[in-house]
């Protein structure tokens, strides 16, 4: 077997697939997987895959086997739930101080850390009557700075405008 400059990340490859591909209403294929791989010019066989599945493991990622007609594998418990995710999106999604472009690439960050398919169940849009959003992402940091101030016991002073 020819090595690739990919070969060496093939665990690491192989784990982006698990997380990425894989949920427990999708599992995926020994076939899949070689496939997944293929497209990052890895070449890998079933038995080196069952090795890698084993030490990923090990490691401490869930990877759950079922065996329907064929048999699938997918990561089982991941840092967030799907729910705890969607309540997140909700409160990015309603806050008032969160710009419309800032919402959504918290919302994508939120989105990477589930697979694909769940992901699709991120996109929804809440809508709360009479909050519009702002339009001034620089108070998103500045949240972020009066928390910090107040956490490390600083005065904070401010000029209040309408």
């Amino acid at each position: 077997m020819s090595s690739s400059p990919n070969q060496r990340a093939k665990l690491l490859y192989l784990m982006k697939i698990m997380l990425d591909k894989s949920g427990e209403q999708h599992p995926i294929t020994m076939p899949e997987i070689i496939s997944e791989l293929a497209i990052y010019d890895i070449h890998a066989e079933r038995k080196s895959i069952y090795n890698d599945l084993e030490i990923l493991r090990t490691y401490g990622l869930d990877i759950i086997t079922v065996k329907t007609k064929v048999r699938g594998y997918y990561v089982g418990h991941r840092q967030f739930e799907l729910p705890e995710l969607k309540l997140l999106v909700d409160a990015v999604q309603s806050s008032r101080f969160i710009t419309e472009k800032k919402s959504e690439e918290l919302i994508a960050k939120l989105s990477s850390l589930t697979s694909q398919s769940q992901a699709t169940d991120l996109k929804r849009q809440i809508f709360v009557t009479g909050r519009p959003k702002s339009f001034n992402e620089q108070a998103f940091y500045n949240v972020d700075t009066i928390h910090a101030a107040v956490n490390n016991g600083k005065k904070v002073t401010f000029k209040y405008f309408d």
